[in-house]
């Protein structure tokens, strides 16, 4: 069965909890004529789903899917990173990611795999028991969590499990992408071998969730921020993240200001 834009409208509506009547007086439009291009008795001109779409903040891959559905061109590029009409935000990226140096930073698409790092990155994760894990496209959550991967030197391993998880599930209810929905059913297998740590989560004196990465020299200590464009007008750009770690304590600022790649 076609989904038709009214089918759009409608599931992003209710996704946000919102009334006919809430989102009519949101769009400035009658709760009339929004029930009309639901139910497909109107039909939308593009300014209007382009409206729509913006009030209920529909992510722009959705506005184009909006859009073909009511016979339509996409509004929104898809562009490769390393499309010449990328350049600027490329160089943006690359920018911010060396400019953290000696800090490890990465950038992320919507599925979390990793698109760019800087080389604090690297000495991190090197030594993973499965190598698999490192191959293109590396998927930070999967190399995080598996228990090959990242998962057994995370010292608070329940805490940052459950903080990567709040998140994933977050970004599952704002898009039901079908590829998120089945890494989080792998991601609750890795889980399983936590137990009943993963419920009884330790406390912190820490106002953030930091992650506590174990190496053969101590622990290294980072709290994280997310970095996203902000007036992005291609798909790309709009899902692409900065995930930058910041030293949560002088021990980690000083060993990585050495310049030494952890031994892990």
């Amino acid at each position: 069965m076609a989904v038709t834009v009214g089918d759009h409208l409608r599931a992003w509506r209710e996704r946000h909890r919102l009334s006919q009547l809430h989102c009519a007086l949101e769009a400035d439009i009658s709760q009339r004529h929004l029930s009309f291009l639901e139910t497909g008795r109107s039909r939308p001109s593009r300014g209007m789903v382009i409206h729509l779409a913006e009030r209920l903040n529909i992510p722009l891959r959705e506005r184009n899917a909006a859009l073909l559905a009511a016979g339509f061109a996409p509004a929104y590029s898809e562009r490769s990173l390393d499309d010449p009409e990328m350049d600027a935000a490329r160089l943006a990226i690359r920018t911010i990611l060396k400019g953290h140096e000696p800090f490890p930073a990465l950038a992320i698409d919507r599925h979390w795999n990793m698109v760019h790092a800087n080389d604090a990155v690297g000495p991190l994760v090197a030594n993973v028991a499965n190598q698999a894990l490192l191959e293109t496209p590396i998927n930070v959550l999967r190399l995080s969590l598996h228990p090959q991967g990242l998962a057994p030197r995370i010292e608070n391993l329940a805490e940052w499990r459950n903080h990567l998880m709040h998140r994933l599930d977050r970004q599952i209810t704002a898009t039901q992408d079908q590829v998120l929905i089945d890494l989080r059913g792998e991601l609750l297998i890795y889980g399983e071998h936590l137990g009943a740590a993963s419920a009884d989560i330790a406390a912190t004196d820490s106002v953030l969730v930091p992650l506590k990465l174990r190496t053969a020299d101590g622990t290294l200590s980072f709290i994280s921020t997310t970095t996203v464009f902000g007036t992005p007008r291609d798909v790309l750009l709009s899902e692409l993240a900065i995930e930058a770690f910041f030293p949560e304590n002088n021990s980690t600022v000083q060993y990585l200001n050495r310049g030494r790649s952890p031994s892990c």
